[in-house]
């Protein structure tokens, strides 16, 4: 089951939001994406984000924290660290998460794990509501090569997992603990044995994504790779669920690949959510880091309120509303059952009277 909707997607909590959006009001994001952190520890085959460098550079935590106080004023409601690096390498990283939340903005992290350590998770784990650790095998063999790391890494995360299960329960925590596998071809027989393995040591879910190709990524390895062979899985994922424990097989977003069609002519969802890169840059897309026609501005200097009142971004809104070609954007991105849900409520279909 997928009880999260991690296979779809949450706005339609957000009415309000979306009623606003509906009468023409500029509104400000529910969602943001920041990327503490450039560099990374891992240097993954997969990676959509390799073009970007793995550059050492970390976001000031003087001025991330005071535009995250301004931001939970504006309205944003949540947060997910993640992006080009791992946002574990923050020194302050402990510091920036717990000021999120006591500025009341949900914090979620995607990360490889491996510095997720008895520190950290004791000093981070009350404040985060989700935590996500990508582990693409269920072998160290297979993780090192995916993951292109040593082969201790493998059971270094499968420890810091454990412990932060073993302090939630203890503490009585309501952090979500999450891992997640990209279903590629050198980790399809280890899929079950992983999903396996997450129960055992109690995490909360696993989910297995398809690999989706980024336009400007500089690997090409997966680029043909296709999923209607590996629908098999599902049943057999399905038969591990249970007892607390979901395994999340995207099945939906691994079908939407073969889809020619989109569902939708325009991008709709950009008010709704931004991303933050490692130099500062306020994007209105992950999928065009690097194309100008998406910055909005920089956190360094300027507020987020005149970065996202700003003219960068309204000429940016005016180019995805009439010149942006969604053919061209990655295949299941970041916001694609956004879109399809705002292009509908836009452009209902015929009887929608007949509740």
């Amino acid at each position: 089951m997928d009880e999260l909707r991690i296979d779809s997607h949450k706005l339609i909590y957000h009415v309000r939001r979306v009623t606003d959006w509906l009468d023409g009001r500029d509104i400000y994001p529910l969602y943001l994406e920041v990327s503490p952190a450039g560099a990374c520890n891992h240097r993954c085959t997969y990676c959509a984000l390799d073009y970007m460098g793995y550059r050492h550079r970390f976001l000031s935590t003087p001025v991330l924290n005071e535009r995250i106080s301004e931001m939970a004023r504006l309205g944003v409601r949540s947060i997910m660290f993640a992006g080009e690096g791992e946002p574990f390498l923050h020194k302050d990283i402990a510091s920036i998460i717990n000021h999120t939340k006591s500025s009341g903005i949900d914090v979620a992290i995607t990360s490889n794990g491996v510095l997720f350590n008895e520190k950290l998770i004791e000093s981070t784990l009350p404040s985060i509501t989700w935590i996500k650790i990508s582990i693409n095998a269920a072998t160290k063999e297979t993780y090192a090569r995916l993951h292109r790391t040593g082969e201790e890494d493998f059971g270094r995360v499968i420890r810091n997992i454990s412990r932060a299960v073993e302090l939630r329960n203890a503490s009585g925590l309501s952090a979500t603990i999450g891992m997640q596998i990209i279903l590629l071809p050198e980790n399809v027989d280890e899929v079950a044995p992983l999903a396996r393995k997450a129960r055992e040591i109690g995490a909360d879910y696993l989910v297995v994504k398809p690999y989706s190709q980024h336009s400007r990524s500089i690997t090409r390895k997966y680029k043909d790779f296709g999923y209607e062979g590996y629908y098999r899985l599902k049943d057999e994922l399905d038969a591990i669920s249970g007892d607390r424990f979901n395994v999340v097989f995207r099945i939906n977003t691994m079908k939407k690949l073969e889809r020619a069609v989109r569902g939708y002519e325009r991008c709709m969802a950009l008010p709704f959510w931004s991303y933050i890169d490692s130099e500062g840059g306020v994007w209105g897309c992950s999928a065009w880091l690097g194309d100008e026609r998406f910055l909005f501005g920089n956190i360094n200097s300027s507020s987020f309120e005149e970065v996202w009142g700003g003219d960068k971004r309204k000429r940016a809104l005016e180019f995805v509303e009439r010149g942006l070609d969604t053919s061209e954007c990655r295949k299941n991105c970041r916001m694609d059952e956004v879109n399809r849900y705002l292009w509908e409520l836009k452009n209902p279909p015929m009887h929608v009277n007949f509740i």
